[in-house]
């Protein structure tokens, strides 16, 4: 049976909105809700409240501080029964009257009218009573995505070049409760020689992120997160001894997920020390070991293309390629990342498509041992330098990103064409995301429904059925499976079949392939600068 939670607006206060948001709030909170109305009377609420069996009795007050707090005082001397009787009690109101009522200490829970949706669901789920302290959320990436929904996790990238910063921040970013996961942003050392120091470079420490050196580095920025909204945290998964590494990441940061690459993060961009079809085969090893623990994975592949400037159907096969492989090698809980504005020029109604022709391809391959969670993310080529528009870019791709019902939105900061962010940038960008969010989970149009974007949608998804059979035709005799076949990628790879203009001179990639945004869309294009077909651009192949 559903807990009942009474609600009103005391006395001669006749402002009912926040009364009506709680409620709303409360009923996706899985209460039962009587709505009393405005001007209420203290001995009519107190009323309904035993009528009903009330779980929680909510009152607010936006009047004037001084009437509030002695209607207030009157309000708590005469609800002392059912108070202690076990009845739960909140209160809302103004800033000034909050303060009053914080005096009283008769109130488990006060909200002053800042506080975010998810704040005031998380605390009617159940988490903060008992005089407003927060209980620790979920600790698995799973179960935390299905408690706070229909809110996404809000997920952000941290590493600053000091370990004692970076852990300072860390605390920093916990206490402030709006982000449910930190990546931890490593340097180059860490991610590719952790366990070999004779590799490091002393000049390169805090290249590109925080310089964790030992297994009690992680372990102290991971007791740094303690706090707070407790958030999880997740790494890389480094570009070498990816076994040894997923081992400690459990035992020191208890790692939320792995994200890996299928076809980077080795000699082909530079950062790391193995070949392509090595590679493959190391990555692919990592998704059996993560998938045999029952922790998630999430592979970052196809932005890299993105990145690169491919083309829109190539981003797609090989966002298809990756869910195929997880799948493949025994991942259960599977992270689809799809990240917005790669290349940046690309617009949004041809980058929701994009997105849309990804699921189109992977969701197939769900069921009850491989679920799919969806991520989105901004382009992180995308912002531009100016303050300003780089806050607005931040809001407006994340409400277009939102027409995919994310799981996870990871923010990426807007300082990002500036500088790595800092703890308060993080922070901004975060309150900034979580209230777009919440505007688009109150109610937004549904743009997947423009019929350019599902005509767009659906021509990807007839085209990437192309290039993913040129894959298996490369495949040699005798190979079962071309699509997880390491030998098979590298040659789809090496051959152009999987192409993008910035693997031009490169030795395992052919960038021959030239690409344009054009009408909102990146394309191949032919030597005469119109866009062809993946038929046509794999027969020149030859």
């Amino acid at each position: 049976m559903k807990k009942t939670v009474v609600a009103a607006a005391l006395g001669e206060c006749v402002h009912v909105a926040g009364v009506s948001n709680f409620l709303r709030l409360a009923e996706l909170a899985g209460w039962r809700t009587v709505f009393l109305g405005p001007a209420v009377p203290i001995e009519v609420v107190l009323k309904a409240a035993k009528e009903e069996d009330a779980a929680l009795v909510g009152v607010s007050y936006r009047l004037t501080p001084e009437t509030g707090e002695r209607l207030l005082g009157e309000f708590a001397e005469a609800a002392d029964e059912l108070h202690s009787r076990g009845v739960r009690f909140a209160f809302a109101g103004t800033p000034p009257v909050a303060e009053r009522a914080e005096k009283l200490g008769f109130f488990e829970r006060i909200f002053q009218g800042g506080e975010a949706d998810e704040a005031v669901l998380t605390y009617l789920r159940g988490e903060g009573a008992g005089g407003g302290q927060q209980e620790k959320p979920p600790q698995t990436a799973v179960e935390r995505i299905l408690w706070k929904a229909p809110y996404p996790l809000i997920r952000h990238h941290f590493g600053l070049a000091s370990l004692e910063d970076t852990r300072e921040g860390i605390e920093h970013i916990a206490e402030s409760g709006l982000v449910d996961v930190i990546s931890l942003g490593i340097d180059q050392d860490a991610q590719e020689n952790f366990f070999r120091p004779e590799r490091q470079n002393p000049r390169r420490k805090g290249a590109g992120g925080v310089p964790v050196r030992s297994p009690g580095d992680y372990a102290s920025l991971y007791a740094a997160s303690r706090r707070g909204n407790f958030p999880l945290l997740r790494t890389y998964s480094g570009t070498d001894d990816f076994i040894r590494l997923a081992e400690m990441y459990i035992d020191t940061i208890h790692i939320a997920w792995c994200a890996i690459p299928l076809f980077w993060f080795n000699q082909m961009d530079g950062r790391g020390p193995w070949d392509l079809e090595g590679s493959i085969r190391e990555h692919q090893a990592v998704m059996a070991w993560y998938g045999q623990r029952g922790l998630p994975v999430e592979l970052n592949e196809p932005h890299h293309w993105g990145m690169r400037d491919a083309p829109d159907v190539v981003y797609v096969v090989s966002a298809f390629l990756a869910a195929y492989n997880a799948r493949a090698f025994g991942v259960r809980d599977y992270i689809a990342q799809l990240m917005f504005n790669s290349p940046p020029g690309v617009s949004d109604a041809m980058d929701l498509a994009k997105m849309l022709a990804v699921l189109r391809l992977i969701e197939p391959l769900a069921g009850p041992d491989f679920r799919i969670w969806r991520q989105t993310r901004t382009g992180l080529l995308s912002y531009p330098l100016d303050p300003a528009a780089a806050r607005a870019h931040l809001a407006a791709s994340i409400y277009v990103q939102m027409a995919l019902q994310p799981h996870i939105v990871h923010v990426v900061g807007h300082t990002e064409a500036d500088h790595a962010a800092t703890a308060e940038d993080v922070v901004e960008a975060c309150r900034m995301a979580r209230r777009t969010i919440e505007n688009a989970v109150r109610g937004a149009p549904d743009m997947r429904l423009d019929p350019k974007v599902q005509e767009r949608a659906a021509f990807l998804a007839d085209e990437a059925q192309v290039t993913l059979r040129a894959i298996q035709a490369a495949a040699m005799p005798g190979v079962s499976d071309a699509w997880t076949c390491p030998e098979t990628l590298g040659r789809a790879v090496r051959m152009g079949i999987l192409d993008a203009p910035q693997l031009r001179n490169n030795p395992f990639g052919r960038g021959r392939v030239v690409t344009r945004v054009v009408q909102g869309a990146c394309v191949a294009v032919g030597d005469d600068g119109q866009p062809i077909s993946e038929e046509v651009r794999l027969a020149g192949l030859i």
